[in-house]
């Protein structure tokens, strides 16, 4: 959490490994006990979800899932991508066109698409600001259950205290991190 412009998202970016090569760090990233500085963005196997879905327009729901699947036998993955969907209430949905999905429905797909990718970190870039108070509370639940059942450590930028409630969470202001839990 922070105030709008205290570098939460240039944060991520720079975890993500997403910055331009003139910005500079001072200090190190760290990682499962490696450094991420230098390591381009294709290797540091860490998820990131914003805002804004980022779906594949021209694929399906199922082409999304599988994106996320590159290698493996195809039926293995399209196993994979149907319990996803159920995990996600989503049962029947791998052959709908993206353009015809919910806001909730395409944050869910987005957000397995991400996970299905097995990263070691998730970055979450406020992605529940977009969804309704009823979808934020389950979409929020959803995403906890999963990273939890998987194991992921999160780091989760927002302005709503609510999304923080019942876990560990700082605050960022003039660069500084100060625990509020």
């Amino acid at each position: 959490m922070g105030p709008s412009g205290c570098g939460k998202s240039t944060l991520l970016a720079a975890i993500a490994g997403s910055l331009s090569a003139d910005f500079s760090i001072a200090g190190d990233i760290i990682l499962q006990r490696k450094s991420l500085l230098g390591l381009p963005i294709e290797q540091r196997q860490i998820g990131i979800q914003f805002q804004e879905d980022l779906l594949f327009p021209h694929l399906n729901v199922a082409g999304n899932l599988l994106f996320a699947l590159a290698k493996g036998d195809r039926q293995q993955r399209m196993i994979e991508v149907r319990e996803a969907l159920a995990s996600a209430g989503m049962q029947g949905f791998e052959l709908r066109d993206v353009a015809t999905l919910s806001g909730g429905q395409k944050a869910r797909v987005s957000l397995l698409r991400t996970l299905l990718s097995k990263p070691k970190l998730l970055l979450l870039d406020e992605p529940f600001s977009r969804l309704d108070d009823k979808l934020r509370q389950d979409f929020r639940e959803f995403v906890f259950a999963q990273v939890r059942k998987m194991n992921i450590p999160v780091i989760l930028v927002t302005h709503d205290l609510q999304d923080c409630l019942n876990q560990q969470y700082y605050n960022l202001a003039s660069g500084a991190f100060e625990a509020l839990n």
